[in-house]
């Protein structure tokens, strides 16, 4: 019989403990694995929060959409209605209920200011006016279906 030589190979968790760096384990770009998690479980509610919208009749113009103001999750058009929503994973509702702060608020609002006067022009948004734009939320929890807060503030 013919003897197979096992060959070792790197398993995770051997790899996990090379990058050990300072207690975290980071990857190539920097991020430690809970702040990875967060960030790919913030982008996959963002894909669910876009195709909830898509069947609720609103065609999704971009998603992930920043500029130098800031960042917009979803931009939408409903109508003649231009919406900018945000989309918030907590891990329950209650959670969600509290997550977008004055100040985030503000950041919206001057991306979407940003979005129309600038990149929004190629795009056919400058027609939008200030009452034609509305702040909408999407919450998203585990194991909940996604909740859509339309008008969430006003500027």
């Amino acid at each position: 019989m013919l003897e197979h030589k096992r060959h070792t190979f790197f398993t995770p968790h051997l790899l996990r403990g090379l990058l050990k760096v300072s207690g975290r384990c980071r990857n190539k770009y920097g991020m430690t694995n809970k702040r990875q998690r967060a960030y790919r479980y913030g982008i996959s509610a963002e894909k669910i929060a876009g195709l909830y919208l898509r069947c609720k009749g609103y065609r999704i113009l971009a998603e992930r959409y920043r500029n130098t103001q800031g960042e917009i999750d979803i931009v939408a058009l409903r109508g003649n209605t231009l919406v900018a929503v945000e989309v918030k994973a907590r891990r329950t509702l209650a959670e969600c209920e509290e997550s977008v702060a004055p100040w985030k608020q503000q950041k919206i609002a001057r991306a979407v200011e940003g979005l129309l006067a600038g990149q929004g022009a190629k795009l056919g948004l400058a027609k939008y006016s200030q009452h034609d734009i509305r702040f909408d939320v999407v919450w998203i929890a585990p194991k909940r279906w996604p909740i859509h807060v339309k008008n969430a503030w006003r500027v």
